[in-house]
């Protein structure tokens, strides 16, 4: 059993999903960096200075005790957190399609190099040794 642990562990589908999940964590974490600490604030500066992970509805309120501790905490929707997602999704969907596009183009460019000419096909050749040996 162990044996055969190893033998699958070993094989390069499994080695290439792991890098892979690794390589997509890593990708995420830069993606999210960029959304959250350069692509919000300049959502934000051109919507008015708006913060919109601070739009809520409050379903209840916070309940503190008269010394002021937290005893019931704040019940509420917050829509704005689901706003900056999909304004997320929006940004790292569009830098997707910039990054395809561009692999697409360059590899349109590697076929469009023009094929090379067809050599004589089986009855060109045989043509060619049927004259031959007419002379």
């Amino acid at each position: 059993m162990l044996k055969e642990f190893k033998t699958f562990i070993m094989t390069g589908n499994v080695i290439e999903l792991s890098v892979a999940v690794i390589l997509a964590g890593a990708v995420g974490a830069v993606i999210s960096g960029f959304t959250n600490n350069i692509m919000m604030p300049i959502v934000g500066h051109f919507s008015g200075g708006m913060d919109f992970s601070s739009f809520k509805i409050v379903l209840s309120p916070a309940v503190t005790d008269p010394a002021g501790i937290l005893v019931t905490a704040e019940n509420a929707i917050l829509y704005g957190q689901w706003i900056n997602t999909l304004i997320n999704l929006i940004i790292v969907g569009f830098l997707l399609f910039l990054i395809i596009k561009s692999y697409q183009s360059l590899q349109r460019k590697k076929e469009t190099a023009p094929a090379p000419k067809p050599g004589p096909t089986e009855v060109d050749l045989l043509k060619e040794i049927r004259d031959a040996l007419k002379k």
